[in-house]
């Protein structure tokens, strides 16, 4: 397999993490464990998984990481609505980070089309 560094989706994971850490920094104390952590480990579950993929012998388990980032990607997508829905953020972050969500969405549909058709 090759080096997860190289793939232009893992980045995006990668950059969606950090984006979720800088803005959940400021979400209130009392909710450290939920959604924060949740909104935080769902993140970074999406390039954590691209990554565990890349390592596996075969396209189909590497398909199979692939789609755990997906769904991982659409637990972001919902916690972001419930971090704006409380209140933890305002709407311009919050479509910010969606739109990075749905572009990491996107490419990961395309590679798990790319990596199945092999």
């Amino acid at each position: 397999m090759q080096d997860f560094r190289n793939l232009k989706v893992w980045g995006k994971g990668h950059e969606l993490t950090l984006l979720v850490y800088r803005l959940s920094k400021s979400f209130p104390k009392e909710e450290l464990f939920c959604p924060t952590q949740q909104l935080r480990r769902s993140s970074s579950s999406i390039p954590t998984n691209i990554a565990e993929g890349c390592g596996r012998g075969s396209n189909a388990d590497f398909a199979r990481f692939l789609w755990i980032a997906n769904g991982s990607a659409k637990e972001v997508d919902y916690q972001l609505i419930l971090a704006r829905d409380l209140g933890y953020l305002n709407e311009s972050d919050y479509q910010v980070a969606r739109n990075l969500v749905i572009e990491v969405m996107r490419m990961l549909s395309g590679l798990i089309q790319t990596v199945t058709q092999v």
